[in-house]
C-alpha cells in the first residue's frame, strides 16, 4: 500500500468500527424499546427467514434495473433508511417533544436525513447515513438472532457471497447497476482530496478515485458482535460498558478480514467480501468467547 492509499484504507476501518460499535451499543436501547421482532431468537429458522428475504431483495432489484425501474428502487432505500436512522434517534435522542408519545425530534431528524440524501448524495453524506442505517440494522439483526442462528446466517451469506460474485456474478451486475444511484447501500472512500461522487456516473466504474465496499460488508460481520452482547453470559471488560471479550475478539477478527480484503481490491479486481469479513469474525469470536471460559459448545451457543 502506498501513501495515496492509507488514509482511505484507515478511513474505511474507522467506518466498519462505527457500525460495530454503535450496533453494540443499540443492543439495550432496542431491546428495552421492544424493537426485537422475532419472539424466539434462538430459532435457527430465523436466519432462513432472513436469508429468503436477502434473496428477494435481490431478486426484486436486480428485475428492476433490468426494466429500468431505477428511480423506485432509490425511493424504496432512502424510505427504508428514514425508518433505520428514526430507530437509532429515537433511543439515543431525548424525546424534548414528545406529544401523544410521538418523539417529533426523532422523526424530524430522520426525515432530514432522508432529505439530504435525497438532495445531495455526496460521499461523506452516504457514509455517514450509511454507518448509521449500518448500526441499526446490524443492531436490530443482532438482538433478533441468537448465536446459532447468526452463526449460521454469517455462514450461509458468506458461501452465497462467494457463489454470486465469483459463478453467477449477479452480485457484480446489481452493484453496477445501483451505483448511479448514489443510495447508502455502498460505502464510498475518496483516495484523492478532489474526489466527488455526484460526478461519478455508470461509464466512470469502476472508478479508481474510490474505494467502494458493499454496506451489507459491513453489517452481516456485526450481526455476531451484536448477537455476543445480546446472548452470550459473559461479564463486559469494564463494569459500566457493554463490550465483552467474545465482541472485541469478533471485532478485531472482521478488521483483519477487512485489511486483507482492501488489499485484494486494490490489486485490480471485485472480490466477494462476505467469505473473508464472516469469516475472520467468526474465527475472533471463538477465540474470544472460549478465551472468556466458555466451552466450545457454550461459544457455539448449544
Amino acid at each position: 500500500m502506498n501513501r495515496r492509499v492509507v488514509p482511505s484504507v484507515i478511513g474505511t476501518v474507522v467506518l466498519f468500527l462505527l457500525v460495530q460499535l454503535g450496533a453494540i451499543a443499540l443492543v439495550v436501547p432496542f431491546q428495552s424499546a421492544g424493537y426485537q421482532p422475532v419472539s424466539n431468537p434462538s430459532d435457527p429458522t430465523n436466519s432462513l427467514l432472513y436469508l429468503a428475504g436477502v434473496l428477494v431483495a435481490t431478486g426484486v432489484m436486480l428485475a428492476a434495473i433490468r426494466y429500468e425501474l431505477r428511480s423506485l428502487i432509490r425511493l424504496f432505500v432512502i424510505g427504508a433508511s428514514v425508518l433505520l436512522c428514526y430507530y437509532v434517534f429515537s433511543v439515543f435522542v431525548p424525546p424534548f417533544i414528545a406529544p401523544g408519545g410521538v418523539h417529533v425530534l426523532a422523526i424530524a431528524l430522520a426525515t432530514s436525513c432522508g432529505i439530504v440524501l435525497w438532495l445531495y448524495p455526496e460521499w461523506y453524506v452516504i457514509d455517514a447515513i450509511g454507518a448509521i442505517i449500518g448500526m441499526a440494522a446490524a443492531g436490530l439483526f443482532g438482538i433478533s438472532l441468537g448465536i446459532v442462528p447468526a452463526l449460521l446466517l454469517l455462514g450461509v451469506l458468506a458461501v452465497y457471497d462467494a457463489i454470486s460474485v465469483y459463478k453467477t456474478e449477479h452480485m457484480l451486475t446489481l452493484a453496477e447497476g445501483l451505483m448511479a444511484l448514489k443510495i447508502p447501500i455502498v460505502l464510498v472512500i475518496p483516495l484523492t482530496r478532489s474526489y466527488s461522487f455526484l460526478t461519478v456516473d455508470d461509464e466512470e466504474q469502476p472508478d479508481r478515485d474510490a474505494l467502494y465496499i458493499g454496506l451489507g460488508d459491513a453489517v452481516m460481520p456485526s450481526i455476531l458482535v451484536a448477537s455476543s452482547i445480546a446472548f452470550l453470559p459473559v461479564a463486559p471488560i469494564i463494569d459500566g460498558l457493554v463490550l465483552t471479550v467474545p465482541a472485541l475478539f469478533a471485532m478485531g477478527g472482521t478488521i483483519v478480514g477487512l485489511l486483507v480484503l482492501i488489499k485484494l481490491v486494490l490489486a485490480g479486481r471485485a472480490h466477494a467480501g462476505l467469505p473473508l469479513l464472516n469469516g475472520c469474525t467468526i474465527v475472533g469470536y471463538f477465540v474470544g468467547a472460549l478465551s472468556s471460559g466458555l466451552s466450545l459448545l457454550e461459544a457455539a451457543g448449544v
